[in-house]
């Protein structure tokens, strides 16, 4: 069984940085695009960033210049860098990822979510 597992969401003061972090596991014969989506009270579930097997990185542009994405694909983790916080950037985010099990069986993978509050 092939799961995702979050860490480093809490609580953190507007302007201040957070590291989020989510590693892949179980027998995993590759992963594809890797992303973060958060969901704010009351809204709908959003895509904050994503990144490829390659390198290739898309934001929302709500988190441009404050926000960066990385992986490390020999531990199957991607991070997701939150500075500059704000209030707005509350919520519960969610690792999302393309779990490949053999060359043909691929799972759509989600992380529990991690909660991240932001004080203004």
């Amino acid at each position: 069984q092939v799961k995702l597992v979050e860490s480093g969401g809490g609580l953190a003061q507007a302007g201040g940085s957070l590291r989020l972090s989510c590693a892949a596991s179980g027998d995993i014969f590759s992963i594809n695009i890797m992303r973060w989506y958060r969901q704010a009270p009351g809204k709908q579930r959003e895509l904050v960033a994503d990144i490829t097997s390659v390198g290739t990185i898309n934001y929302a542009d709500s988190v441009k210049g404050r926000f960066a994405i990385s992986r490390d694909n020999a531990k199957n983790t991607v991070y997701l860098q939150m500075n500059s916080l704000k209030a707005e950037d509350t919520g519960v985010y969610y690792c999302n990822a393309d779990l490949g099990v053999t060359m043909a069986d691929w799972v759509d993978a989600w992380g529990q979510g991690t909660l991240v509050t932001v004080s203004a």
